[in-house]
């Protein structure tokens, strides 16, 4: 069978929506004879009738109904097909979905997005805020391209490669009487604890840090990010141990202290093995590869000290 002529379907659905085929030939710049020449060209080729005619009105037939819902759903594919062309002739160069951790996206992706924003405007990005087991879930699952997560990451159909390392710290609410130079496991019994929920990366490396340490607290209460358990200890409902580039910039609402034995958390690139190397993923991959680089991790803190601060500027005028 021979393809689909698109301009009868055109002229099929236009011919249904105006009513009439004198009204479609006005809106298709066409001649009366030449839509109907169209219209009898479709009923031809699938040997039945698509339009009646009552007077000067024109009404689609039930097969005539049924090829107009398919026809769109053609002419639709095809003005998709010819917008990828458009985008691939005028530069684009694809689209990179990134899952990320909420302390990734605050305070160390914006420099690094900014600049392959910059320099590949060709380059589309989706970043989403997603915890580190739902990162490589996702992976696996082929709904994002790359994911920034808390090692340790154990799953072997995924390339791990470590980005940039960090102190976690302990924070209690501003005032907080009696605390120590350093904050240990068994200081952190005598708070209650407050912590990221249970599928973030965070809150096993803190558990596991407590638990190897013989320290075995309740959690008072789990809440979705950092940034809504910084505001939960602000407001003296418990402490917390949070990674140290999201607890630096809040000494009007916090006290921070270091761990002693100290904990380490380290940030690293998540990629599945078996994912080609399209050219917008390779751009994205080496602009976050770069966060291994100091000046580049430090210019990220930089951004986010500066955001924080005017942030908390806003803050005390309100």
């Amino acid at each position: 069978m021979r393809g689909l002529n698109l301009d009868q379907l055109r002229t099929l659905l236009t011919v249904i929506e105006s009513g009439s085929f004198s009204a479609a030939a006005r809106k298709l710049h066409l001649s009366q004879p030449a839509v109907s020449v169209q219209i009898r060209e479709l009923e031809r080729r699938f040997a039945v009738q698509l339009i009646e005619r009552f007077g000067k009105q024109a009404h689609a037939t039930p097969p005539g109904r049924d090829l107009a819902d398919a026809a769109e759903q053609i002419l639709k594919a095809c003005d998709d097909a010819e917008a990828a062309m458009r985008r691939y002739r005028d530069g684009w160069i694809g689209r990179v979905r990134i899952g990320t951790t909420i302390t990734a996206q605050m305070y160390l992706l914006p420099p690094v997005l900014r600049r392959v924003s910059q320099d590949h405007p060709g380059v589309d990005l989706h970043v989403r805020n997603l915890p580190t087991g739902e990162s490589v879930a996702a992976i696996l699952q082929n709904e994002i391209d790359l994911g920034i997560v808390t090692m340790p990451v154990d799953q072997a159909q995924v390339t791990v490669t470590p980005l940039v390392s960090e102190q976690m710290v302990a924070i209690f609410a501003a005032g907080t009487r009696g605390l120590p130079e350093a904050v240990t496991p068994k200081h952190v019994l005598q708070h209650p604890l407050l912590l990221e929920h249970v599928n973030a990366g965070v809150h096993h490396l803190v558990m596991n840090w407590l638990a190897d340490h013989g320290a075995a607290p309740r959690v008072r209460m789990h809440l979705g990010t950092i940034e809504a358990v910084k505001s939960a200890v602000a407001s003296g409902l418990g402490m917390s141990i949070i990674p140290e580039m999201a607890a630096g910039w809040h000494e009007n609402d916090l006290v921070v202290r270091p761990l002693q034995p100290p904990l380490v958390r380290t940030l690293a690139l998540v990629e599945h093995q078996s994912k080609p190397n399209e050219p917008a993923i390779e751009i994205v991959r080496n602009a976050v590869l770069g966060l291994r680089n100091a000046d580049t991790v430090a210019a990220s803190k930089a951004d986010a000290k500066r955001k924080a601060g005017s942030a908390g500027r806003r803050q005390r005028r309100r």
